[in-house]
């Protein structure tokens, strides 16, 4: 089976499906064409990201292909979320990042690093860090949008994109509750890792294991200071950034400096 097909024509439904939302800030279009041309990439994305394990060799976890997975489930957890929540217009930054990831990864083929999971422990803190890191993704997407909508809103009148996304109040609350969900996942992840990994601060594993304990305290602090003392607005903003900022470089700077420095996984 080729599954290049499916990665081309997950790009094409996740660029289509990032038209038809711009078009939604500016006219009355069909809510339900881009919803189901999303489900459509994620699904055939999916399939595509399936073929190590129908071939039984694993997962590879090079830089672009765990991107690619990482947009991947970005995607799928914006689109569970909108079921219920108003924020499947983020997926104007969500998509194209996915079908961006996605064809470099068809583009840029990358030596194979299969990591082939045998133990659950590790199989779990390897799941709950991928997960903590979509959802605080989304929430670091959201930050956006918001430090965009506020900004806008001191004008007069706000532009129309801005007018068509939900109350400043409730976009921030949509934030706080991605955090909370995002810290969660986090905190078992780094649990995990000092429960089943038997070396956490070894050489390869030290910048990650700092760098995200050092997101989590940011994000924990957040989430301690909206509760007691009401933080939101650009405070919000800016350590929701900082915090996934740490996250990005725990995940992938050091990644990047382990396999193109230091050639090694």
């Amino acid at each position: 089976m080729n599954y290049t097909v499916f990665a081309l024509f997950a790009i094409a439904a996740y660029l289509s499906c990032t038209v038809l939302i711009a078009r939604k800030f500016y006219q009355n279009a069909s809510q339900l064409t881009p919803i189901v041309l999303a489900w459509l990439a994620i699904g055939l994305h999916a399939l595509y990201i399936s073929e190590p394990w129908q071939l039984n060799t694993g997962f590879n976890f090079s830089i672009l292909s765990t991107s690619s997975l990482v947009s991947l489930i970005v995607a799928l957890l914006l689109m569970l979320a909108a079921l219920n929540k108003p924020v499947e217009k983020l997926g104007i930054m969500v998509f194209p990042v996915a079908a961006g990831m996605l064809g470099l990864e068809l583009l840029l083929p990358e030596k194979n690093r299969y990591l082939q999971i045998h133990d659950w422990e590790i199989g779990a803190h390897v799941l709950t860090s991928i997960i903590a890191f979509s959802l605080l993704n989304i929430a670091a997407i959201q930050a956006i949008m918001l430090a965009i909508q506020d900004q806008q809103l001191k004008s007069h009148p706000p532009k129309r994109f801005i007018q068509s996304l939900p109350p400043l109040q409730t976009m921030e609350i949509l934030l706080f509750q991605m955090l909370a969900v995002g810290v969660f996942f986090l905190t078992i992840s780094l649990a995990s890792g000092f429960i089943f990994i038997k070396d956490l601060f070894a050489q390869h594993l030290v910048h990650k294991t700092v760098l995200s304990i050092l997101a989590w305290i940011i994000f924990s602090g957040l989430l301690i200071g909206r509760s007691r003392y009401g933080w939101r607005g650009k405070l919000a903003i800016q350590w929701t950034w900082a915090g996934f900022f740490l996250l990005l470089l725990a995940y992938f700077g050091s990644k990047l400096v382990l396999e193109n420095i230091l050639g090694r996984v």
